[in-house]
């Protein structure tokens, strides 16, 4: 019998197989690096090209899918270094890019991406740190057994809250929503994910999460306050703000490095 958690589970996302072997495993394809330990990831652009432009960055390794290559950089920090990279838009990439990271030997991960809020008095700009994301993705069903929410590390979070207190930066610990599908975030969801303590809405926590979990790596998320979805109508409040996106880089490179 094909060991299934779940059993004859009536729909196949709820087929968990705890198994740690699949036809395909990343450390077959994906090497460790020398020296791999800490990572960020990070869905800014023109903050990485910034970066690259600006500091002297390597590149270490390839991260590929159809959309192209991801470089994955290496940056000097005082005696010490930290990887970072572009990652893909989406639980299913992101969460194949991040297993890649992990394959190469990383163990110490910081996210740093951008969310739309639930509730409008959370400022463009404001910064949050997940404590839980609801699993309303597909990818992290394939990692950890059905639930709900899946809980991010504490020790981790408090090591991110920890980097922004030392930096007197205002910030908010919450849990946040982690959906496939922006074009399907109604009315009715979004009242029903405020109602259950939802602060933000994205698309990677929850499958990185579980992910992190399953792979037994040190991972946080620092998200900052884009979109507002909470109102009659979506109100996208300028919300790609370069100087926050950067300083925000930097400081998951800082809290990445105290993992």
């Amino acid at each position: 019998m094909h060991p299934l958690s779940m059993g004859d589970a009536l729909y196949p996302i709820l087929e968990f197989d705890p198994s740690p072997d699949a036809v395909i495993n990343p450390s077959e394809h994906y090497h460790p690096i020398p020296g791999a330990e800490c990572c960020v990831i990070c869905f800014f652009r023109e903050v990485i090209e910034k970066v690259v432009r600006e500091h002297p960055v390597e590149v270490i390794g390839t991260l590929k899918s159809e959309m192209g290559s991801h470089p994955l950089y290496r940056l000097p920090v005082g005696d010490r270094h930290v990887a970072f990279f572009l990652s893909g838009v989406g639980a299913a990439l992101a969460a194949g890019l991040f297993e890649e990271t992990i394959a190469h030997g990383f163990s110490k991960f910081v996210a740093c991406g951008g969310a739309g809020v639930l509730d409008r008095d959370i400022q463009c700009g404001k910064i949050v740190v997940p404590s839980a994301a609801v699993r309303d993705e597909g990818v992290s069903y394939h990692y950890l057994a059905p639930s709900r929410e899946v809980e991010l590390a504490p020790d981790v979070t408090q090591v991110l809250v920890s980097e922004l207190q030392s930096q007197g930066i205002s910030y908010l610990v919450g849990k946040t929503w982690t959906t496939d599908a922006f074009y399907r975030e109604t009315h009715a969801r979004v009242a029903r994910r405020k109602a259950e303590g939802c602060c933000t809405v994205e698309m990677e926590c929850s499958a990185f999460a579980a992910v992190a979990h399953f792979r037994k790596v040190r991972f946080g998320q620092y998200l900052y306050g884009g979109d507002d979805v909470s109102g009659a109508t979506w109100d996208p409040r300028e919300w790609k703000r370069t100087s926050v996106r950067e300083h925000l880089f930097w400081t998951s490179v800082n809290a990445c490095l105290k993992l």
